[in-house]
């Protein structure tokens, strides 16, 4: 039946994204570490749930880079080198100079910065970056990811090239991932970890492009930086 088939689809769709995301999670926190190996049955075990949905999860983490696939032995947390991390972090200023480029080259007016639409949002996204930024203040590094990457989505949102922010978002997380394993090594976060939310999005509020690449030429070097410090032990 067509109502029938739809209402499942719905469902079983829903539990893949609530799966994959829960896992993801889990990735970023560090309690699912680098090199960890699993398969479907357990994934399946551990959730109370069909193998059909937890395949299709990891099958879209697999393709997000965040798991390696093993036709015989399951699924592996992909293993990321700073040299990976490296890579990651250009390729993410490039798209993020992308989305920059798509607010310097806007003659719509439909990103006016007295558009009471763009307010709104804009008041949303400062929101994330308050957040962020007391939680990479105080160290939290599991709380800073998910603001983090949530402040990304919505900002990248603001400037309306959804691709550009879906690529962005996928880069940012793998650069997460990466950090992650090399972060939790440091006992006490606190002046670690990037603060400058609030004075980007102030940056692209008033349409300053060269502050803004400013900032995050800053952010990427010292993140490379700290991150090649960790390694090296």
């Amino acid at each position: 039946m067509p109502g029938t088939g739809g209402n499942g689809s719905v469902t079983r769709s829903t539990l893949r994204q609530q799966i994959a995301d829960a896992l993801r999670d889990e990735v970023l926190a560090g309690r699912l570490q680098a090199g960890r190996e699993f398969t479907v049955k357990e994934i399946a075990e551990q959730y109370g749930v069909s193998a059909t949905p937890v395949r299709e999860a990891l099958v879209d983490l697999a393709a997000q880079g965040l798991l390696e696939a093993d036709q015989h032995r399951g699924f592996r947390v992909h293993e990321y080198s700073v040299a990976d991390y490296r890579n990651i972090v250009e390729a993410r200023g490039l798209v993020t100079n992308g989305i920059f480029q798509v607010l310097a080259t806007d003659r719509t007016g439909h990103r006016d910065p007295d558009d009471p639409r763009v307010l709104a949002a804009v008041v949303g996204v400062r929101r994330r970056a308050e957040e962020a930024e007391r939680a990479a203040t105080a160290g939290d590094l599991t709380v800073l990811i998910g603001y983090d990457l949530r402040f990304w989505r919505e900002l990248g949102a603001l400037f309306g090239n959804p691709y550009l922010a879906d690529f962005l978002h996928r880069l940012r997380v793998q650069s997460w991932v990466c950090a992650v394993q090399y972060l939790r090594r440091l006992d006490d976060l606190r002046g670690h970890l990037w603060a400058r939310h609030t004075d980007l999005v102030d940056a692209l509020m008033q349409r300053d492009l060269p502050t803004a690449r400013q900032i995050i030429a800053a952010h990427d070097a010292d993140s490379v930086a700290l991150i090649e410090r960790l390694a090296a032990g």
